[in-house]
Parts: structure tokens; C-alpha cells; sequence
């Protein structure tokens, strides 16, 4: 049942998964000294770095980062704010079970600086979304999305706090999904058994 949680920083994910009772064995950082560290050696979780700086290639930093994964024999990897590009080949040895939290309501706003790029393009709604990792960059099976108004003078942070306010209500949602054996996948798409609302639409503002 365990969880093995890729970090690249504050954690701040990391953090409602634990406070949701989802069962972390280890926390793995691609950066020294991120925050997220000290989030779960405060709950006695087991951490290390791999920091992709020390190595040539991007094969070589992979090949490390999955010895270190593999030592838990993981059932599930999160990526909770992990700042890396990962490979096909890793990709591929994770296949159907990593997962990753991205800021915005996929497909629209692939990559980085999406809550810019949703106040530039206008956007009425923003969000997050929980996917299966694959080869290409941020375009998974969609396990959950969650969609907040966009307000009139929000700024590109104001979004951002409140899409990560819906972050930390799916995350741990989704990948308790997973542990449970709920998520189905049929033709490259996502389906909750039981009927659970993959889809949370917030008035927040």
C-alpha cells in the first residue's frame, strides 16, 4: 500500500497527503535542502536526495532515482512538485503507477507558467489535474480535476493560492483512488468505480 513522493520543494502537497492519512514510505528530493525534507522527517519518514546536478546524463540521474524508489517497492510514485522531465525509459518502468499533480485543467496549459498563461488567455476557470504520468509531457489519463473562477485583478499568485488550495483536496483523494483499487483505465481514459465526482467545480474565490 505504500507511496513513495518525488519533491523538488516546499512539499506543500506532500503535506496534505499525510495529513490525509495516505501511507508515505519515503520521500525522495531532487533538490537538497527543500523544504518538503524537513515535512516528512517531522513525521519520521525516511528521505534521501538525488540531485540530477551530480550526474552526466539525464539516464544516469533516472538510474538513480529509481534504485533509490525501488529500495521502498513502492506501490504507487507521486510526483508532488518534482521539477524534473523524466524520461520514456522511466516513464516506462513506472507505467500505471506514477502519478503527477499539474496546475491547470489539462489539456489547456501544458508545462510551465500556467496561471499566466490562463490570466493571458483570458480564462473563466483555472484549476489543477491528477494524471497518470506518460511519455508525453503532461498529457496522462486524467484521474481528477478541480476548477476555481478566474476573479477580475486576480494576479498570476492570487490564482496560484487558490488552485493550490484545490491541489491539496484532490491529491490525496486521487491517490487514495489508486490504493483502493477504484481507478479503472478504458481507451486512455479514467473511471472511478463507484460513481466518485472526477470533476470538483469550486465557488471559491
Amino acid at each position: 500500500m505504500s507511496v513513495v513522493v518525488l519533491i523538488s520543494g516546499r512539499g506543500s502537497n506532500l503535506q496534505a497527503m499525510l495529513d490525509a492519512g495516505i501511507p508515505v514510505s519515503a520521500v525522495i528530493s531532487s533538490t537538497a535542502g527543500a523544504g518538503g525534507l524537513a515535512v516528512a522527517e517531522r513525521r519520521g519518514i525516511p528521505t534521501s536526495v538525488v540531485e540530477h546536478r551530480r550526474f552526466a546524463t539525464r539516464e544516469a540521474f533516472e538510474a538513480a532515482l529509481a534504485g533509490e524508489i525501488d529500495r521502498y517497492a513502492p506501490r504507487l510514485v507521486a510526483l508532488a512538485g518534482f521539477m524534473r522531465v523524466l524520461t520514456p525509459g522511466f516513464v516506462a518502468r513506472y507505467a500505471g503507477r506514477l502519478v503527477n499533480i499539474h496546475p491547470s485543467l489539462l489539456p489547456e496549459f501544458p508545462g510551465l507558467d500556467t496561471h499566466t498563461r490562463a490570466l493571458a488567455a483570458g480564462a473563466k476557470r483555472h484549476g489543477c489535474t491528477v494524471h497518470f504520468v506518460t511519455a508525453e509531457l503532461d498529457h496522462g489519463p486524467i484521474i481528477a480535476q478541480a476548477s476555481v473562477p478566474v476573479q477580475p485583478g486576480d494576479t498570476a499568485d492570487m490564482l496560484a493560492a487558490r488552485v493550490l488550495g484545490e491541489e491539496h483536496r484532490i491529491y490525496p483523494r486521487a491517490v487514495r483512488w489508486f490504493l483502493d483499487g477504484l481507478l479503472v483505465i478504458e481507451d486512455g481514459k479514467v473511471r472511478v468505480k463507484g460513481g466518485h465526482a472526477q470533476l470538483v467545480d469550486s465557488d471559491r474565490a
